[in-house]
């Protein structure tokens, strides 16, 4: 292992061990804004640190039959000691590019909760089918990971249909999963109005915002047109006789979000801006990229909504990840929420790239 390498392993290692001695220390948990943070930093230390363990571990198992192999004579115990020592050094190899991988600088924004937006695009009525059935997989997903999901906006078609979903999802890590859903999703079925039996093909574009607090991007009021109007559509008795519906303009921007399925106008209103700063947020990161330089685009898709990210094919029941040429089988199963079949490869992809660019790096 290189010494650098080496070296910052064992200050983890350290750091570690004082965070734990820290934690269990009489009246640790007495300030719980100061315990929240050393949990907090023991967690994201825990898999490099467990890790860096594992692998001295093994190193150590290694130095031993190297020194066995010294001061044996016997053939068959040496051959035997030469087969173990040949896997344990391709398994330390092995152990040395994860812990490369888990040191690699994570996304500020990944514990984040999210904004997640889908809209039916081309296809008509069959695109706002399908932006349902989206609608109800990120459902499944989140709630098999224990997240919160609540519907900000909703605009619905007569055949039962989205055209527009914004939708907030709340939880632990929400955007390191969900933010390789960003980008065109197409579908590929034979329509149930269809009379003929022919295929078509529709799109539906999902957009996912790490959700910006207010002191990531404060709002002038100046610059903002709040209007009330009274909702349309499912919400009860309460929504609909009353103008609780909250529509927020940013004029420097021209950006309109309306929000009208919270009980009040109070949390409408603040839903809505928070919609509008997760936007803006986004807005401003891709402005920064663009200037940057397109190399620092990852290689799982730009985010860009004109991507054709994915494409559910019915007929032969396979779903494609075109970002990394994934095709797997069981479309209904990651219909019904097995996200995670598509996902964990597309975090390992991302983490390989990361690791090739930073060790291209001059």
């Amino acid at each position: 292992m290189p010494q650098p390498l080496a070296q910052k392993l064992h200050d983890i290692e350290r750091r570690f061990a004082e965070l734990g001695h820290r934690m269990s220390a009489p009246g640790a948990a007495a300030d719980p804004a100061a315990y929240s943070a050393l949990t907090r930093e023991y967690k994201e230390l825990a898999p490099v640190a467990e890790a860096a363990q594992a692998y001295s571990a093994l190193a150590a198992e290694i130095a031993e039959e190297e020194d066995a192999l010294k001061t044996s004579s016997d053939a068959a115990f040496n051959e035997m000691v030469q087969q173990e020592l040949r896997e344990n050094r391709q398994k330390l190899a092995a152990m040395e590019e994860n812990i490369q991988m888990l040191l690699l600088p994570r996304d500020q924004n990944d514990e984040k909760s999210v904004v997640l937006e889908i809209r039916a695009g081309a296809g008509g009525e069959e695109a706002a089918l399908f932006a349902h059935s989206l609608w109800r997989m990120y459902s499944m997903y989140a709630a098999r990971r224990g997240w919160q999901c609540e519907v900000d906006t909703l605009n619905e078609t007569g055949l039962g249909g989205v055209k527009e979903l914004i939708l907030g999802v709340e939880g632990a890590g929400v955007y390191s999963r969900l933010k390789y859903e960003s980008g065109v999703h197409r579908v590929q079925r034979v329509p149930q109005t269809e009379t003929q039996g022919r295929i078509h093909t529709s799109t539906v574009t999902v957009a996912v915002m790490p959700e910006a607090e207010e002191m990531e991007l404060t709002l002038d009021p100046r610059e903002l047109r709040i209007d009330t109007f009274r909702a349309s559509g499912a919400g009860g008795q309460h929504i609909n006789k009353t103008s609780s519906a909250i529509r927020v303009t940013h004029l420097p921007t021209g950006m309109v979000v309306e929000c009208q399925d919270r009980r009040s106008q109070w949390e409408n209103k603040d839903r809505a801006l928070k919609i509008l700063r997760s936007r803006l947020l986004q807005q401003k990161q891709a402005e920064y990229d663009a200037a940057c330089n397109a190399r620092r685009q990852s290689q799982v898709g730009s985010g860009d909504r004109s991507e054709k990210i994915r494409t559910y094919n019915f007929p032969q029941d396979r779903v494609t990840d075109h970002r990394i040429g994934l095709t797997l089988h069981g479309l209904q199963g990651v219909l019904d929420g097995d996200l995670d079949r598509l996902i964990d490869p597309l975090a390992q992809n991302e983490r390989v790239e990361k690791l090739r660019a930073q060790e291209e790096k001059p």
